[in-house]
């Protein structure tokens, strides 16, 4: 620990004195760790903080850590120094700069739960506007009541449509962002809703309405099966409590009479 402390000192002596800037040399190397960056960290990112977040320094604060942390177990190994410990270094530090990613996608697969019960009921709300609107102006009026984890993936969804993209990738894509149960399929409706004519819209919105009230009724038998389960898990904890209260004092009161 000794090499770490002196390595601290060496540090912040030339920091304070300005022979090195160890903000500009990260800032410096930043754009050569770019090729590190996931495919679906912004996304995930956009999920987590509902579309206001600075990618590029969020990324970069990850970066940072991961440099320090490779600096930092260079210092302690040093004094016996290897081949086997700079790669621990290195691992360490790739450990520290994955972390974030990881935290966010576990966040987004805890939400994926949330936003398959979510779906039907902001679905419904859609089926209610489309009545009055066009699918694209439904769309855009559904965002102001729309859940906050949907809005990110509506304003794409919207701008892609209002550029002139009338395939059905920009509903596609919506899907994908949110990949739960049978979101693909009420895409695809929603899409062919918005390319039927005015003849055939009352037809396919009784369709869409059927499926979206299937969705409602499934969403409210995993809510009614998820408290189910809830209540007999606390069911069984207050059983294997009660008797493991029993099962000990039975132990205790023997315990007592063979002292006796």
């Amino acid at each position: 620990m000794i090499f770490v402390f002196i390595g601290v000192i060496i540090v912040f002596i030339f920091e304070y004195n300005r022979v090195i800037d160890t903000k500009k040399f990260i800032m410096d190397s930043e754009p050569y760790f770019h090729f590190l960056m996931e495919d679906d960290y912004q996304f995930l990112l956009s999920v987590r903080y509902n579309g206001e977040v600075d990618v590029p320094k969020l990324f970069g604060q990850r970066v940072r850590n991961g440099l320090v942390t490779i600096v930092i177990m260079f210092f302690v190994f040093l004094s016996r120094m290897s081949f086997i410990y700079i790669l621990v270094s290195l691992i360490a530090g790739f450990i520290v700069f994955k972390q974030p990613y990881s935290r966010l996608k576990a966040y987004y697969r805890n939400n994926l739960h949330h936003i398959n019960l979510m779906l039907p009921y902001y679905l419904k709300s859609l089926e209610i506007l489309i009545q009055h609107y066009t699918v694209p102006v439904a769309l855009t009026r559904s965002i102001m009541t729309a859940p906050d984890i949907f809005k990110p993936g509506l304003k794409k969804l919207i701008a892609k449509i209002e550029s002139g993209d009338s395939t059905v990738e920009p509903y596609m894509d919506f899907a994908k962002e949110y990949p739960v149960r049978d979101s693909m399929r009420m895409m695809r409706l929603l899409y062919r809703l918005g390319l039927g004519s005015q003849e055939n819209k009352q037809e396919q919105l009784m369709m869409f309405s059927r499926t979206v009230s299937s969705l409602q009724n499934k969403s409210r038998e995993q809510k009614y099966k998820e408290r189910l389960e809830k209540m007999e898990g606390k069911t069984m904890l207050m059983l294997a409590g009660t008797g493991g209260g029993i099962i000990f004092l039975m132990l205790l009161s023997m315990l007592m009479m063979m002292q006796i």
